[in-house]
């Protein structure tokens, strides 16, 4: 389940609307349609939604797979949402919804994709600490609550897997990112040039981003470590990274922010 792990690696664990599975599947679509891998018009949400009116995509136990199909060839990536309250999504077993991994499946990687929510429905059915989920507090806690239960897969699990969960374990808390109303959340896109013995050098048309990611000495670190960095309310993720001679690094990466809310202290 690398692609899960891609996810936790760079920052794409979200809190989602309470307890609203349409909204739901609006934000993390929205995120995804911000991919630069995704050509400019695709609609993401306009897919998942009307796949999801078709067949609903719950695997029980509280987890649900939703995905878009996409015509182009590109690697296997998702989001993770999760609701603390539950998500109404009319799973076979009853049970409401916390996490929502949202896959995007170019048309290359759809065998991949099958065989991954394959793996994880196994892992779901036989994973034995079920209440950790209903337990969990906040982000940090469904991170754990998701390695523990990917480390419990046997058919995924091999020493590059276990060395990627040591480090997302020992990463530093996330701050909670709360969404009540899809018309607040903003994304911008934005790229950082960092060149040796300079400040790093930001492109974005958002001024109140521009300010924030100037105005950080650790900005380059904290992106090119752990994928991605919080200040001023902004959540910032770093997609992709290219390196040029001479030591210069670009980070091509998407901000998100409310307009209304900031992000909340744990």
């Amino acid at each position: 389940m690398d692609t899960i792990l891609d996810a936790l690696q760079e920052g794409r664990l979200f809190e989602l609307p309470e307890n609203d599975k349409e909204d739901s599947l609006q934000f993390l679509g929205h995120i995804i349609e911000a991919f630069p891998e995704v050509p400019a018009g695709t609609d993401i949400v306009g897919l998942v939604l009307n796949r999801e009116s078709q067949t609903p995509t719950a695997l029980g136990h509280g987890w649900a797979c939703p995905h878009a199909r996409v015509p182009f060839e590109e690697d296997l990536m998702c989001v993770i949402g999760w609701s603390p309250n539950g998500i109404d999504y009319g799973a076979r077993d009853g049970k409401s919804v916390k996490i929502v991994i949202m896959y995007l499946v170019p048309e290359n990687q759809f065998n991949h994709y099958l065989r991954e929510v394959s793996i994880l429905a196994k892992a779901l059915s036989s994973y034995t600490n079920t209440s950790k989920l209903d337990a969990a507090k906040d982000l940090n806690d469904v991170r754990n609550y998701i390695l523990d239960l990917i480390s419990e897969t046997k058919e995924s699990v091999g020493p590059d897997a276990r060395a990627r969960m040591i480090r997302l374990h020992q990463m530093p808390s996330i701050e909670t990112f709360t969404v009540s109303d899809l018309s607040n959340l903003i994304l911008e896109p934005l790229t950082i040039i960092s060149v040796p013995s300079f400040k790093p050098i930001v492109l974005t048309q958002n001024q109140s981003l521009s300010e924030v990611a100037e105005s950080s000495p650790q900005i380059v670190e904290k992106l090119d470590k752990e994928g991605i960095y919080q200040s001023g309310g902004w959540r910032i993720i770093r997609r992709s990274s290219s390196n040029y001679i001479g030591g210069k690094t670009t980070y091509d990466c998407i901000a998100i922010r409310l307009a209304k809310q900031q992000f909340l202290p744990k």
